[in-house]
């Protein structure tokens, strides 16, 4: 054997030790991966709130940007836990119309304002919720969104908080009667989904996201988690809800059967 023949068969086998090597890791990976997705699903759709459910967008955009507004329109200012208090009942578009007495224009004035806030602050997400959805995605879950914010506002927060990409999304461009509390985004969901009630889980900080669940049949678990859970809306959902969660954790738990 030449020494060029030698070197050759040296360099093969060094290459067939590092394909071997490669090849066992990737065969560990996929068994871990594996053995993460037998995991058996309870809930196979989650359906999700935006604003303080996933994300902490009340105290940090939508507050200070309605209170803007209510002083250009009303020349007046509200409290925090009173404007959470309206949003959890009757709720936002009600208060403006109904409490408020918004003319359209003033609404629109109202979203243009908040629009305006939105597009320069990001809001944190609740700790532990990127590896919650992603680890029930890896399990085969499919994620919606129903709420009042826009499409592109979701899709910049799940961006940037590292969240994976939702299935659909019911936002506020959703024409006013088919809004929350409407239970449409449910009935879309489980319709283009072909999923019934009892395999969806509504995930919401507020009482018209449990309004539209109720009138869906389908499970609701409340965002006790969220910086919204002023005492009337804690007493009120720990009362009616199928499921009051304080932490994000407690959510991980309700959606395997084991």
């Amino acid at each position: 054997m030449t020494m060029a023949f030698l070197l050759e068969l040296s360099h093969v086998k060094m290459y067939c030790s590092i394909w071997r090597e490669n090849s066992e890791i990737i065969e560990k990976e996929r068994l871990k991966m594996s053995e993460k997705k037998q995991r058996e699903l309870r809930v196979r759709c989650l359906v999700l709130d935006h604003d303080d459910t996933v994300v902490k967008s009340t105290p940090e955009i939508n507050f200070p940007a309605f209170l803007r507004s209510l002083k250009d329109l009303r020349g007046t200012t509200m409290s925090y836990e009173q404007f959470v208090e309206y949003n959890f009942d009757p709720g936002f578009y009600e208060m403006c119309a109904d409490i408020l007495h918004y003319t359209p224009e003033e609404i629109r004035y109202q979203e243009a304002e908040w629009e305006r806030a939105a597009a320069v602050t990001i809001p944190a997400v609740y700790e532990g919720l990127p590896e919650i959805l992603h680890t029930y995605m890896e399990n085969g879950g499919k994620i919606c969104v129903s709420s009042h914010s826009m499409r592109k506002t979701i899709l910049r927060d799940y961006e940037a908080a590292g969240l994976p990409e939702p299935e659909l999304i019911f936002d506020w461009a959703c024409p006013e009667g088919k809004r929350k509390p409407h239970p449409y985004a449910l009935q879309e969901t489980m319709r283009i989904l072909n999923l019934k009630p009892e395999e969806l889980l509504m995930v919401d900080d507020l009482k018209p996201g449990y309004d539209m669940a109720k009138a869906c049949g389908v499970p609701f678990a409340c965002a006790g988690w969220s910086d919204n859970q002023i005492p009337v809306v804690r007493e009120y959902m720990q009362k009616y809800c199928d499921y009051y969660l304080k932490t994000t954790a407690e959510l991980e738990k309700i959606l395997y059967k084991d």
